[in-house]
């Protein structure tokens, strides 16, 4: 098996930002070898986030809008695979492939009256590849949702290739803008591995300290620390989404449930609270919708003892401290506690599933997604000059 070198590319939920991770990889599916080269983080331009903010708003996007920022976001993911690639010192044609997960704009995993099932994830990755000489996969939800499922969450294929263990059950818990959770049963095979999303990560604290402090996020969780907790308040806001909370998995959200609409009913219903106050409940409703989601649809069925968190979250300290004592039960690692990095572990993941797409390998997990059966993921753009 000989070394390839290729580039994961994420922009989550958050919206705050590129994640680039160049990584060096042998081989597919369970003999699967990943070193992590270099990671970068190309944070948005100002006026690229609210473009996406205004894209994702019902009352602010447009047709018009909507295809140019498709087009922008692709020189944006290639300027990022640029600059990842001259801080490690290497040549944009030295890589094999670029895996690009793209913008999430919209995600609706249910039917409705007047809509069926639907995923849109932005950044052309003929621009992208284009730009970089190199073949582009890219579109990794469609094709899980054309076999039903709700085209997410989809890194637990590769957490099963990187994180499985024989003597113990563990959890990666994903702290983005959405919180996902997918379980390794003890020494588990593909077929018992399952995940789903257990709510709000981020999101629901960024939107707070944005309005409430004009900062992006809490960094280190400060602001929460200074608060205090109402845990009456977090309660009740999960009973606000109870629908989503009691839901069986497989399941998945996003902003549509926890977005702009759910802070501005927090503010209004609860502006009597201080501002510290507000930041630190949104926190502990973080971690209480996490730890609830363990407890309903877990540790019932599985042993577990280890959870190791990962994503922007997993460095909000007071967050970490409300989930060690929720969940006194289990031990809790970052990342980076087990030789990992948190920042650039969904990059790589888009990385090894485009590498599982390009030898012909299906990349869901049907437990995770439930989707009717295991499937390729992903749409090939090829390099427009030469073949690598």
């Amino acid at each position: 098996m000989s070394k390839r070198l290729a580039v994961g590319l994420m922009s989550g939920t958050s919206v705050d930002g590129v994640d680039a991770a160049l990584v060096s990889i042998e081989g597919s599916g369970t003999d699967t070898v990943v070193e992590l080269v270099h990671y970068s983080a190309t944070p948005f331009p100002h006026r690229v986030k609210k473009k996406i903010f205004d894209v994702m708003s019902p009352s602010d996007s447009s047709t018009p809008l909507l295809s140019s920022l498709h087009f922008e976001l692709g020189d944006v993911y290639a300027h990022a695979v640029e600059k990842v690639c001259t801080e490690a010192g290497i040549s944009v044609d030295e890589l094999t492939f670029i895996g690009s997960h793209g913008q999430t704009v919209y995600h609706q995993p249910f039917h409705t009256e007047d809509s069926v099932p639907s995923t849109l994830q932005i950044g052309e990755p003929s621009v992208i590849a284009y730009r970089t000489r190199t073949q582009v996969v890219s579109n990794f939800r469609s094709m899980d949702m054309a076999a039903g499922g709700e085209g997410a969450p989809l890194v637990p294929y590769t957490e099963f290739l990187l994180y499985r263990k024989k003597d113990g059950g563990r959890l990666l818990q994903n702290i983005g803008g959405i919180g996902n959770v997918t379980v390794l049963p003890r020494n588990c095979s593909l077929e018992e591995v399952f995940a789903f999303d257990t709510g709000p990560g981020n999101m629901v604290i960024d939107g707070l300290c944005e309005r409430l402090f004009g900062l992006s996020f809490d960094e280190d969780g400060a602001i929460a620390a200074r608060g205090s907790v109402h845990p009456e308040a977090a309660r009740r806001w999960m009973e606000w989404e109870a629908e989503f909370f009691q839901k069986a998995p497989p399941k998945s959200t996003g902003r549509e449930l926890f977005g702009e609409v759910f802070v501005k009913r927090i503010l209004d219903e609860y502006s009597h609270l201080a501002k510290e106050d507000l930041i630190a409940t949104a926190t502990y409703f973080t971690a209480l919708s996490i730890s609830d989601a363990y407890k309903t649809f877990v540790f019932p069925q599985h042993p577990i003892n280890e959870v190791i968190i990962g994503g922007g979250g997993s460095y909000n300290k007071t967050l970490l401290q409300m989930m060690r004592e929720l969940l006194p039960e289990v031990t809790i690692f970052i990342q980076e506690d087990i030789g990992y990095s948190s920042d650039a572990k969904e990059a790589i993941a888009f990385a090894l599933l485009a590498n599982e797409t390009l030898h012909g390998n299906p990349g869901n997990v049907p437990g995770a997604t439930g989707a009717k059966k295991p499937v390729i993921l992903g749409s090939i753009t090829p390099s427009p000059t030469i073949t690598k």
